[in-house]
C-alpha cells in the first residue's frame, strides 16, 4: 500500500503540477520514480488556482465520508490508539490515501508521511478486526501498520519502526510493539526496494567527519531550531483556529487554504525564477519540499553562492512555514512531517553557510549541519529524538553524524518541552487508557499489604459453634465490618462469614435456632503483611469480598485490609508518580 500511494503521488504531481503547471518540481535525490516527459511553459495563474482545486476535492472527501482524514493523520493515528481501542475505520485507507492525493499532487504544502501513518494504522487495525484478537494486540498491530508505512515511503527501517512507538508519548515508549514494528517496517522495506530500488532519500557526502571544535556550533543552532519550531506550532495553530471559525461547511475550508497558499506562493516562484534565470523552477514551496532539503544538503546549480545562498534558503525556510501553515492548518490531508524536517534542513543549511562565510573553517560542511537541523527540529517538537536521530543517521548513509545529533536533539527536546506537533500525545504509558488496566496493577504491587492495613481495631469474630442468634445480635452493634472471621479455641482464622451470608441469616428467620456459624462461613480467605496489593486485590475480586483479614503465619489475626485501603493507596501513589 505504500508504494502504491508514493508512485500515485509522484504521477499526479507529474500530471497536475509538471505537465498542467509548467512547474517543475524540486525533488529529493530518491523521490523521483515517474519520468520527467519534458518541460511545458510556465502557467502562473493555473498554479494558483491547482492547490485550491485538489484540497477542495480532498476536503469534500474528507468531510462527506471520513472527518477523521482531515489534516496531517499522524495525530489522528495517535488518538486512535489511546482512546479508541486501535480500531481505525476500513474506509479510512481509501479515503486518506485518495484525498491526500488529491491535495499533495497539486501543491498542497504538506507531506506524505503523516497521511502514511494513518493509513498504515487502518491497515493494522483492520487486520486485527478480521483476526479476532484483543485490544492490546489490536493496538500494536496498529503500530505495525504505521512503521510498515513510514519505512516505505521514507526508506528508513529501523528509525520508521522505532518512530512508531515514540510518536505515541511525549516521555515514553510502546516498548512491548518494538519487536513486531521492527518486522514489519523490514518487509514494507524489502517490498518498496524491489520495487523501485535501493536508495536513499537524500543524496549527500561521502563522509561528515567528527570535528569537537563544531560542537558549540551545533549546540547554538538547536536553540535556533527550537525557536523556529516553535513559531511553526504556534502558527499552525492560531491558523487552525481562524479555519475553525470561519462560517460555512468544513469542506470548504481545505479550499481557501489551497487559494491563499497558490496566492502567496506563485509570487515568490516567479520573483525567485526571474533572478536565477529558470522560470518555473520548483523551490520546495508545493509539495512535501524535500528537494528544498537536497539543495541545502549538496547545493544545487542555480543556487546562490555566499550570501546571497543564506538569504534565499531562509526565504525558503520562512515561505515553507506559511506555506505549510496555511495547507495543514485548513484541514488539508497533508502531513506535518515532512515540512518539519525541510524547515530544519533550511534553517540548518542556512546556518552551515553562515558558519562558513564567518569562520573561514574548510572542515565546516553545511549539508552536515543541514541535516542535524532536520532531525533536531521534527525530534523536538514531535518529541522523538530518538528515532529521528536514527532516521537521520540512515538518511546520511552513516553515523558521522551521531554526536552532533544527540547533542542538538537533547537541546532541542528540553527546550520544546511545552510545544507538541501532536496534541494527542500524551506524557507517559500510565497516562494512556490503552495502559490504564496495567498501571492500576504495576501501582499495586509496589505497596504491601502491611503498608496500608488497619491494625488494633475491635472487631467481632465467632467459633464455629456459636448460633445464629448470637450472630445476628453481636453484628447489629458492629458498623464497619464486612467480612467477620470465625476462629477455633487457639484463635486461628478457621472461615470467614460475609456480610451476603448475614443479609441472607436475618431474612431466613425460621433457620435461626438451628443454625451455627459453621454452617454459614466459607473456607478462609485472608492476605499476609508482606502480600502485596494486587495479589489482595486479585483475592478480594475472585472471593467476591470487600474486605480480608490479615494474618500472621501462625494465623492468628492482625488486622482488616478493606477496599477502601486499596483505593487510597493508589491514589497515593499515582499523586506521588506525577
Amino acid at each position: 500500500m505504500g508504494a502504491a500511494f508514493f508512485y500515485g503521488l509522484e504521477l499526479m504531481q507529474s500530471l497536475v503540477l509538471e505537465d498542467l503547471g509548467g512547474y517543475l518540481l524540486l525533488r529529493a535525490h530518491g523521490e523521483r520514480v515517474v519520468a520527467l516527459r519534458g518541460m511545458h511553459s510556465f502557467r502562473p495563474w493555473l498554479l494558483v488556482v491547482l492547490p485550491a482545486l485538489g484540497a477542495l476535492l480532498g476536503g469534500i472527501l474528507t468531510a462527506k465520508i471520513a472527518p477523521e482524514t482531515q489534516g496531517g493523520g499522524g495525530d489522528a493515528m495517535i488518538d486512535a490508539f489511546h482512546h479508541h481501542g486501535g480500531v481505525i475505520r476500513r474506509r479510512v485507507i481509501w479515503v486518506k490515501a485518495i484525498a491526500s492525493i488529491l491535495t499533495l499532487g497539486s501543491g498542497g504544502a504538506g507531506g506524505r508521511e503523516g497521511p502514511t501513518m494513518q493509513i498504515g494504522g487502518a491497515i493494522g487495525s483492520v487486520v486485527g478486526r478480521y483476526l479476532g484478537v484483543s485490544p492490546r494486540e489490536r493496538r500494536v498491530l496498529l503500530l505495525v501498520g504505521v512503521a510498515a508505512g513510514m519505512s516505505a515511503v521514507f526508506r528508513t527501517p529501523l528509525g520508521a519502526a522505532i518512530l512508531a512507538v515514540e510518536v505515541l508519548y511525549q516521555d515514553d515508549f510502546e516498548s512491548d510493539a518494538l519487536i513486531p514494528a521492527v518486522l514489519g517496517s523490514v518487509v514494507a522495506y524489502s517490498v518498496v526496494i524491489s520495487i523501485f530500488g535501493e536508495s536513499t532519500l537524500f543524496s549527500h557526502a561521502p563522509r561528515y567527519p567528527f570535528v569537537p571544535a563544531h560542537l558549540p556550533l551545533y549546540g547554538l543552532l538547536a536553540i535556533l531550531v527550537a525557536i523556529l519550531a516553535a513559531v511553526f506550532v504556534s502558527t499552525l495553530r492560531k491558523v487552525q483556529k481562524i479555519a475553525a471559525s470561519l462560517p460555512g461547511p468544513h469542506w470548504i475550508r481545505p479550499g481557501l487554504g489551497g487559494l491563499l497558499l497558490g496566492l502567496f506562493c506563485t509570487p515568490i516562484i516567479m520573483v525567485v525564477g526571474r533572478r536565477i534565470g529558470a522560470e518555473g523552477q520548483g523551490l520546495g514551496l508545493l509539495g512535501g519540499g524535500y528537494g528544498s532539503v537536497q539543495m541545502a544538503i549538496s547545493g544545487s546549480p542555480w543556487l546562490p553562492g555566499g550570501w546571497q545562498g543564506v538569504e534565499l534558503l531562509l526565504l525558503l525556510c520562512l515561505a515553507k512555514l506559511v506555506a505549510s501553515s496555511l495547507t495543514i492548518g485548513s484541514g488539508g490531508s497533508a502531513g506535518d512531517f515532512a515540512p518539519s524536517l525541510v524547515l530544519g534542513g533550511l534553517l540548518g543549511g542556512a546556518f552551515g553557510r553562515v558558519a562558513q562565510l564567518v569562520l573561514h573553517d574548510p572542515r565546516i560542511d553545511p549539508g552536515a549541519f543541514a541535516l542535524v537541523g532536520m532531525g533536531s527540529f521534527y525530534g523536538g517538537i514531535a518529541h522523538a529524538p530518538l528515532s529521528s536521530l536514527v532516521l537521520v543517521c540512515e538518511l546520511a548513509g552513516s553515523y558521522d553524524l551521531l554526536v552532533p545529533l544527540m547533542l542538538a536533539e537533547g537541546i532541542a527536546f528540553v527546550a520544546l518541552r511545552q510545544r507538541s506537533l501532536y496534541p494527542a500525545q500524551l506524557p507517559t504509558r500510565r497516562d494512556s487508557p490503552a495502559h490504564r488496566d496495567l498501571f492500576v496493577l504495576d501501582v499495586l504491587s509496589d505497596v504491601s499489604v502491611g503498608k496500608v492495613m488497619t491494625r488494633g481495631r475491635p472487631y467481632e469474630s465467632f467459633r464455629p459453634n456459636t448460633g445464629a442468634r448470637e450472630i445476628l445480635r453481636r453484628i447489629s452493634d458492629n458498623n464497619w465490618q464486612d467480612v467477620f472471621p470465625v476462629v477455633d479455641e487457639a484463635g486461628a482464622l478457621t472461615g470467614i462469614i460475609t456480610a451476603e451470608s448475614v443479609r441472607i441469616l436475618a431474612t431466613e428467620r425460621d433457620l435461626e435456632p438451628w443454625t451455627i456459624a459453621a454452617d454459614v462461613m466459607q473456607q478462609p480467605v485472608t492476605a499476609r503483611e508482606d502480600d502485596d496489593l494486587r495479589e489482595a486485590s486479585q483475592a478480594m475480586l475472585k472471593h467476591g469480598v470487600r474486605e480480608l483479614p490479615v494474618s500472621d503465619e501462625a494465623g492468628q489475626i492482625i488486622g482488616f485490609l478493606d477496599e477502601a485501603d486499596v483505593a487510597k493507596a493508589y491514589l497515593d501513589a499515582t499523586v506521588r508518580n506525577r
